[in-house]
């Protein structure tokens, strides 16, 4: 039987592929008509970027004398009261001086110059201020310069075919719901670990955010509408409640996204969005919720620029990575850091394009903010993941990569990697993709030991499917438990596996060929449903029994239903009790109704919700 599934399962890895190399490189058949005329230069002269203001404490973005910045962007200043930001005063050089407003952080530690009107392309923006409380200020001065957007609206998405019906699964009492099916290949062995949390889309079929038990069985799906897709569930912390965190919007098909990030209560109910600011859209890679009310999310920057010094066109693109410190309540950008401006092209291991599409030189994916306010963040493009120093946004050291500031010990070296995270023992962990083009035998997870001092990385341990060798063409994540377990989602093979400190498997289960979900993960999940239980009722062929059917979409503490019937809406009794048999129940009155209701029990029998009456098919 579990051969059979990893049959299955490498079927799904073929039917896959197109749309992992796309995710993955950036890669498309398709390609949007480039504008015409050569784009301008657009490389730094320097990588040698600090954020910060010296001597001021403060932080500034865009940077000072950056090339990257959007002609909508804010201008920020992160490390002192708004009400110590005084006298701020922007011009274009080609724009002129620019009327805006100072609008103060939530966290109470800045504020954003927001203009009443955009920069232009290619001009160099100068700023001058005075920093400091009154009687104290200190005068500062910096620019930037504007770049000139690529335009995306030509850019393809993925197609959306319809879902063959042996690969999803539909519901009686939940009409809408078409989720796929999870195949679980290896039972759960640390029940301890919680839902399995993934992803549905781009592929065939409904998109949106999936909660499975470890048996398979489906808790919660929010189906999207039509080409809206929904990457990397997760659960973080948000005002002192575990909340689902998620992100959605359209993902194109030169592999990023625009959209926003949505967190969601235990009730399902949306507590917050959060956008990217600049004039960009939230990109699908990265959202992780900091405290105070701070997110930092990925922004994928397209803009034209000049590659015939690197072999390219003159008339090309380059796509331009950032990461962006939001603020969650007023949804200013607090400080803005783009890899143009700090990472050479020469890193990259993407071929530099012989067309006017994208280049994809760095892809960003994966953000981590450590302790002190560092982030550590990984780029595909280069195999490298960075630390940068909190505040100036200066590289601190690379692991990995053309330029590694380690020494890399045998099996270190990843390629074409994903998610790496700082753990709280000092280990790197991170998924080593491998592949697209294929450089390892296979895709797996690792954990890194780093000796600063010596300045050289070795492997603690490597994780790699113990049965059966799979390769990702793109994307993926390894999770660490608590207790050393970990969980793997294979990223373009749509699959999830729990192993052990030693390797040992605890947990694989799979989605049906052609599906895909950029992470998989575990979290232990209580979910209680605003909405209604659903229920639907018909009677049978020969009118002398009712079928009803039962569901309560993202409801974890059902043990049972109490099936109501009777005569009108005002007159249902108790007829009979059905145990929960996966998402949806169903049992068989012995006699005919007009109308049911569905009522849902505790495991001590006591009442949960009650649905609306409805009347039953065939009366």
């Amino acid at each position: 039987m579990r051969r059979n599934g990893y049959i299955v399962l490498l079927v799904a890895a073929v039917a896959w592929v197109t749309v992992a190399i796309v995710l993955g490189t950036g890669k498309s058949g398709a390609r949007p008509v480039p504008p015409s005329g050569p784009s301008p230069s657009c490389l730094p002269a320097t990588l040698d970027h600090n954020a910060e203001l010296a001597g001021s404490g403060v932080d500034v973005s865009p940077a000072p004398g950056t090339v990257t910045a959007n002609p909508n962007t804010q201008v920020s200043f992160r490390g002192t009261p708004v009400t110590d930001i005084q006298h701020v005063a922007v011009e274009g050089s080609h724009s002129g001086y620019h009327r805006g407003h100072l609008y103060g952080y939530f966290q109470g530690d800045g504020g954003s110059f927001v203009a009443e009107t955009p920069f232009l392309p290619g001009e160099r923006v100068s700023v001058r201020a005075l920093l400091g409380p009154t009687g104290g200020e200190r005068r500062v001065a910096f620019d930037f310069r504007i770049a000139t957007p690529y335009p995306t609206d030509g850019v393809p998405g993925f197609p959306n075919p319809p879902a063959p019906a042996s690969s999803s699964q539909s519901f009686v009492s939940a009409p809408s719901l078409h989720p796929p099916i999870l195949n679980v290949t290896a039972a759960d062995r640390d029940p301890g670990a919680g839902s399995v949390m993934v992803t549905s889309g781009p592929g065939p079929g409904q998109y949106g955010p999936l909660i499975y038990s470890p048996q398979g069985r489906l808790v919660w799906f929010e189906s999207l509408p039509s080409a809206v897709n929904a990457l990397n569930l997760s659960v973080q912390g948000y005002e002192g409640h575990s909340d689902l965190t998620w992100w959605q919007g359209r993902v194109f098909a030169s592999g990023f996204g625009k959209g926003k990030d949505v967190v969601m209560d235990s009730n399902y109910q949306t507590v917050a969005t959060v956008g990217a600011g600049n004039g960009y859209e939230a990109d699908l890679h990265d959202f992780q919720i900091a405290p105070g009310n701070v997110a930092y999310v990925t922004v994928y920057n397209l803009i034209r620029c000049d590659l015939s010094s690197l072999g390219g066109v003159r008339n090309g693109a380059l796509v331009d990575t950032a990461v962006q410190e939001v603020d969650m309540k007023t949804g200013l950008v607090r400080w803005e850091w783009h890899s143009a401006d700090h990472v050479a092209t020469s890193e990259s291991h993407a071929p530099v394009p012989t067309s006017a599409t994208p280049w994809d030189c760095f892809h960003l994916n994966a953000i981590d903010r450590e302790p002190g306010g560092d982030l550590l963040i990984s780029a595909r493009s280069t195999w490298t993941t960075y630390r940068l120093q909190a505040g100036s946004g200066r590289i601190l050291w690379r692991l990995g990569g053309t330029n590694s500031s380690f020494a890399m010990a045998p099996g270190t070296e990843a390629a074409w990697q994903h998610d790496a995270r700082l753990q709280p023992d000092g280990t790197i962990t991170l998924f080593d993709d491998g592949s697209n083009p294929r450089v390892h035998y296979q895709s797996r997870g690792l954990r890194v030991q780093l000796d600063t001092a010596r300045r050289t990385a070795h492997l603690t341990r490597v994780y790699e499917h113990p049965q059966n060798p799979l390769v990702s063409d793109s994307q993926g994540n390894m999770q660490t438990l608590t207790g050393g377990n970990v969980v793997i989602g294979w990223g373009s093979v749509p699959s999830i596996t729990e192993l052990g400190p030693a390797g040992e498997l605890l947990f694989d289960a799979h989605m049906p060929a052609g599906y895909s979900s950029y992470r998989a993960f575990r979290f232990p999940w209580v979910g209680h449903p605003i909405a209604p239980p659903n229920v639907s009722a018909r009677l049978l062929a020969a009118h002398d029994s009712t079928a009803v059917f039962a569901s309560w979409n993202g409801a974890t503490e059902v043990a049972s239903w109490r099936v109501l019937a009777g005569a009108s809406v005002n007159a249902l009794a108790p007829r009979a009790t059905m145990p929960v048999g996966g998402f949806e129940s169903s049992l068989t009155l012995p006699d005919p109704y007009p109308y049911v209701a569905v009522q849902a029990l505790g495991a001590a029998g006591q009442l949960l919700a009650t649905s609306a009456a409805v009347k039953v098919g065939g009366t």
